[in-house]
């Protein structure tokens, strides 16, 4: 497994007890996603995430399966206390796999997921006092947009991405960035391999990296050969057009378990693997990776 941040380390590591003992890569990467997703510490996912400029959580969740190609997507959905397991559910509809706002709040209620106010008091708090600075200190309100991405291989070569994220800090109402949009946030197909996204979702979904990254790989180029170089290309493409790239990096990964990331900012990250175990890492825009005891 690969995660994005170090916050996935917790959920890897319980996820990776799961590929040990044989279970799937959906179960793996469901599991890992929740642990973010249900921790108050982490500001940017599930309950504790940061809300948009009325005071509201909005959570953003995708799924895809690399042997069926099923997607299940949310966007825009409030009170849900796992957004990414109705993604899981919902990649297994042939229509309405993608459910926005109400309709995905009305879905997740008729099929049991638990309703839970994802408004913790350390983000209203956090929340109370940006609004406070933006008015006295003419501050720009956008601030912090880390998505959870991992993606997870099993022993019988199945391959599954999730992603998970309460989007931009003090967004409008409804926005939605790159993280549940299929080609832009994630993408896999296990003959090949799977990579996910996370950073600032307005420019991300002008790439479609996660797609590109796995094309790719199916033209036989290593994830080494394509993370760094692609996130490279995409941002000098940016800066020449729009005279600036926001932060973006992306997470790699191929049928083999092969892995690299591409970052244009210090990018944490998590890796499992049956030969090293579970370990936590900290990339650089220069391409400079080291493995960390602790972050």
């Amino acid at each position: 497994m690969i995660g994005t941040w170090e916050m996935s380390f917790d959920g890897i590591n319980k996820a990776a007890k799961i590929l040990d003992e044989n279970g799937t890569a959906g179960d793996a990467v469901e599991v890992a996603i929740k642990e973010v997703e249900d921790c108050p510490d982490y500001t940017s996912v599930g309950f504790g995430g940061l809300p948009n400029e009325l005071g509201e959580v909005e959570l953003d969740a995708a799924y895809m399966d690399g042997k069926t190609f099923g997607i299940g997507a949310v966007a825009g959905m409030k009170d849900c206390k796992n957004p990414i397991s109705v993604a899981r559910l919902l990649s297994k509809e042939k229509f309405n796999s993608f459910l926005v706002g109400e309709g995905a709040e009305k879905f997740a209620t008729l099929n049991g997921f638990e309703k839970k106010n994802m408004l913790s008091d350390k983000a209203k708090a956090q929340y109370e006092k940006h609004k406070k600075d933006i008015a006295e200190k003419n501050l720009s309100p956008y601030d912090g947009h880390d998505t959870v991405g991992i993606i997870g291989l099993d022993k019988t070569g199945h391959m599954v991405v999730g992603t998970s994220t309460s989007g931009l800090f003090m967004k409008k109402a409804g926005r939605v960035g790159d993280s549940p949009l299929s080609g832009s946030g994630f993408y896999v197909d296990e003959k090949i391999g799977g990579a996910s996204c996370t950073g600032l979702g307005e420019d991300i979904m002008k790439g479609c990296l996660a797609y590109e990254a796995v094309r790719r790989m199916s033209e036989g180029f290593s994830p080494k050969e394509i993370a760094q170089t692609l996130v490279d290309e995409f941002s000098k493409k940016l800066e020449e057009c729009q005279g600036k790239a926001g932060a973006m990096s992306i997470i790699v990964m191929d049928k083999n378990g092969n892995w690299a990331i591409g970052t244009n900012v210090e990018f944490t990250f998590v890796v499992a693997s049956e030969s090293e175990g579970v370990n936590k890492y900290i990339a650089s825009a220069e391409g400079k990776i080291n493995k960390v005891s602790n972050l």
